[in-house]
């Protein structure tokens, strides 16, 4: 399962919630997530997060995941862990952005949000450890 919560080079100038993604049919409930900055103007800052939902309609008061605030062009990797929180069903990102200093009175960033699902861990046969194994 692969998700684009935020579309690659997408130009953001103020805050907002990207579309919502049901994520009921996600066999690990585990992502690997990819923000790519591409273009930014100095002295602003992108805080980009997670919510979950039950509904699609309610989301959740606090984040479920919380990237470190960017200020620069590049990338930034994240693990979201589901597996423990069966009643989230569907998923969407919001940014929040910051400008201070001179210059361009609104905050200007160009970035993309994706998820990707991480497969499966392989499992030892039960009864059976990795040193006996040997």
């Amino acid at each position: 399962m692969k998700l684009t919560l935020i579309p690659a080079n997408t130009k953001m100038e103020a805050n907002g919630d990207g579309a919502s993604f049901d994520i009921s049919s996600s066999a690990t409930r585990t992502f690997l997530c990819l923000l790519t900055v591409a273009d930014q103007l100095e002295q602003e800052s992108i805080d980009v997060s997670i919510y979950g939902s039950v509904d699609g309609t309610t989301w959740t008061p606090k984040p479920l995941l919380k990237l470190p605030q960017q200020f620069y062009r590049g990338h930034t990797k994240m693990v979201l862990d589901l597996s423990l929180r069966p009643e989230i069903k569907f998923i969407r990102a919001r940014w929040e952005l910051n400008r201070w200093g001179r210059g361009a009175p609104l905050p200007m960033f160009v970035a993309g949000f994706e998820l990707a699902e991480v497969p499966a861990m392989s499992r030892e046969t039960p009864g059976r450890s990795a040193v006996a194994a040997r």
